[in-house]
């Protein structure tokens, strides 16, 4: 059960956002399908990789948020320059190789250890507190109906998503045993069940293929542009953060953490992330980072065995040999599966709140915390097109207010003294 847990969790966090990139790129449902089978596949090699010779931690690699980001950003600007949305896939191809690539390179020269002092407990506590802001728009989203073609609040959906909510908030913490460390999986059965009752379901599978092997390069050959190199090495360096962070949420969950030496599970976690963007590149998928949200899902769950963590990304891949299976999983209704990764965030704003408290806060912490929520939250609701004076790497960066709200608080961290 505790595999079949880890195995819906794993789902769950990668089935909402191969359905956003296919409608910024205007993908056809066999597309986007097959960008779904994509997905599931990387979501499970890289997890696999990462808890066998990476960082050897139960921390799920997901989609991205950061390379959400930029996927839209380039669309967006690739369109303003003449570039079409086939190109600019294939320029993302690229991006992503070469990203793996610096990364790859920072891990087997100790570069990213480096980093380490800089992610003090006030960084990684903003980090964490920007991240679930940033997310938990998409999931809110999601959970009324808003993703897609729709802009209204679809009624039933958004009910039955908040019901699926208060039940996997309301099992973690006051049910006991069994009931509790399988909040998530309950919470989505009961959810996706009623959901079929009621309103039916939103999905037919179809006529596809009974095994299928995922596709190399499936948006077409890699495409290079000068653009790619800054774009990537800047991404890559912000990427060792995520590392760093998802690293010191997890250890801190499991009860490893403490004042430890994190050096050489990052060195060796960077390493793999590079391989695994790599893969993404190769097989036209969406880059995957280790996702903090995994401190959120263990703290909820009690589920801190790796093993369990380890079958169901085998699992994972598996299922995505089987295209009719995959599009039977990927008939979870939206609206539940942002319900349970909402209700897993929770536990992550206690840890940002814990970080940030871990020590007196004094004048300057708070201002230093105040300026990177303020000037953070306040770009996530800029429009990207206000960016579009600028270079195109500079627009992917200071259109994301996560990059930008932590960059203020390692900055004013690291100049402003006590």
């Amino acid at each position: 059960m505790e595999t079949i847990q880890w195995f819906v969790f794993l789902l769950a966090s990668s089935v909402a956002l191969p359905i956003v990139i296919g409608a910024i790129f205007e993908m056809n449902f066999t597309e986007v399908s097959g960008l779904m089978q994509r997905t599931f596949f990387i979501v499970g090699v890289a997890s696999l990789l990462q808890g066998l010779f990476g960082h050897k931690l139960p921390i799920m690699e997901g989609p991205a948020g950061i390379w959400i980001s930029i996927f839209t950003v380039m669309a967006v600007t690739g369109l303003q320059h003449g570039t079409s949305l086939a190109d600019t896939l294939r320029i993302l191809e690229t991006t992503m190789i070469f990203t793996g690539i610096f990364l790859f390179l920072f891990g087997v020269f100790k570069i990213s250890q480096l980093i380490l002092p800089i992610f003090t407990p006030l960084v990684t506590g903003v980090f964490f507190f920007l991240l679930t802001v940033q997310l938990s728009g998409t999931f809110l989203e999601g959970m009324l109906g808003l993703q897609g073609d729709s802009e209204t609040i679809q009624i039933g959906g958004a009910s039955l998503a908040f019901f699926t909510f208060f039940i996997v908030l309301g099992l973690s913490i006051f049910a006991k045993g069994w009931l509790s460390s399988y909040a998530v999986l309950i919470g989505i059965a009961i959810g996706w069940i009623t959901y079929g009752l009621i309103l039916g379901s939103e999905h037919s599978i179809g006529d596809v293929a009974v095994f299928a092997l995922p596709e190399w390069f499936a948006f077409g050959m890699p495409a290079f542009d000068l653009s790619v190199i800054p774009i990537a090495l800047i991404t890559a360096l912000i990427l060792i953060s995520n590392v760093v962070a998802s690293i010191v949420a997890v250890s801190q969950t499991l009860g490893t953490g403490g004042k430890r030496d994190y050096r050489q599970e990052v060195n060796r976690g960077t390493i793999w992330s590079g391989v695994n963007h790599g893969l993404a590149g190769v097989f036209s998928s969406i880059a995957n980072v280790p996702l903090a949200t995994s401190a959120g899902f263990i703290g909820l769950t009690g589920q801190k065995q790796k093993m369990p963590f380890i079958y169901a990304s085998i699992l994972l891949i598996l299922i995505a040999l089987f295209p009719p299976v995959v599009a039977l999983i990927s008939s979870i209704p939206s609206p539940i599966a942002n319900a349970a990764l909402m209700a897993s965030f929770v536990q992550l704003v206690g840890l940002a709140i814990n970080n940030v408290s871990l020590e007196n806060l004094n004048t300057r912490k708070m201002t230093i915390v105040g300026v990177a929520y303020l000037f953070g939250m306040g770009t996530m609701f800029l429009p990207t097109e206000v960016f579009a004076e600028f270079p195109s790497y500079l627009q992917n960066l200071l259109s994301n207010g996560l990059l930008v709200g932590t960059a203020i608080v390692i900055v004013m961290e690291q100049l402003w003294r006590e």
